[in-house]
């Protein structure tokens, strides 16, 4: 497995393989090029683990970033960035568990809707790529791959019925913030693969039996 290899598999979206290749690669080759391979490998998987809620292994990860920042060149700072950005990611997970155990319950509610769903997805293969991205005051709830198609994903968790079905909520003002928030991370991210909009829904309260999950893939917004 040579670096270049490593980099091709993290662009196939095989990101798991790619770290662990970076790995045994970077056992024996300290070289500026392994160490960049090292580097993006492990910010892909403490991403992945913020998404699993690992937040504990996500924290040992980027202890080892810092440690490897100072080894590799960064000379247009990207990677200081990436580092502040993982940071980022780590402080809301936490802040995300605090508020599952000790918030409001309507927050309570929305954080464990999302919580499954993002499982769902991972059970289905998606890669989650990220959680609760934010553009200004709009914001997308999980962002995943599969293959090559990136999947923005609203999820609406209600308790019951008793004001309608929850994908009622994904109003046509609700749609347009969507696709705002949509364009952004695509000029955001720079990429041009294929991708679509897909709703979760979830009927159900914490700690009771099995909630309802409904995966709406392809919903097609107004503004499309």
């Amino acid at each position: 497995m040579t670096v270049n290899e490593v980099f091709r598999l993290r662009n196939q979206g095989r990101k798991e393989e790619a770290y662990e290749a970076a790995r045994a690669i970077y056992a024996t080759d300290k070289s500026p090029y392994a160490s960049a391979a090292m580097f993006w490998t492990a910010v892909d998987m403490l991403k992945m683990r913020v998404s699993e809620d690992c937040i504990e292994e996500a924290g040992k990860i980027y202890k080892a970033l810092e440690r490897l920042l100072p080894n590799v060149k960064d000379e247009k700072g990207w990677m200081h960035d990436a580092l502040k950005k993982c940071n980022v990611l780590i402080e809301k997970g936490e802040k995300r568990t605090k508020l599952l155990e000790e918030g409001p319950e309507h927050l309570k509610t929305g954080i464990w809707g999302e919580e499954l769903a993002a499982a769902c997805l991972r059970e289905k293969g998606y890669v989650i790529l990220e959680r609760d991205w934010h553009s200004k005051h709009r914001d997308i709830d999980i962002i995943a791959q599969q293959g090559d198609c990136i999947v923005f994903i609203e999820v609406k968790t209600r308790r019951n019925r008793d004001y309608g079905n929850p994908i009622q909520a994904v109003n046509y003002q609700k749609q347009g913030n969507l696709l705002r928030a949509i364009n952004h991370y695509i000029h955001y991210r720079k990429f041009d693969n294929p991708w679509r909009f897909d709703v979760i829904t979830i009927v159900g309260r914490m700690g009771t039996t099995m909630p309802e999950i409904e995966h709406i893939e392809d919903f097609r917004l107004n503004y499309r």
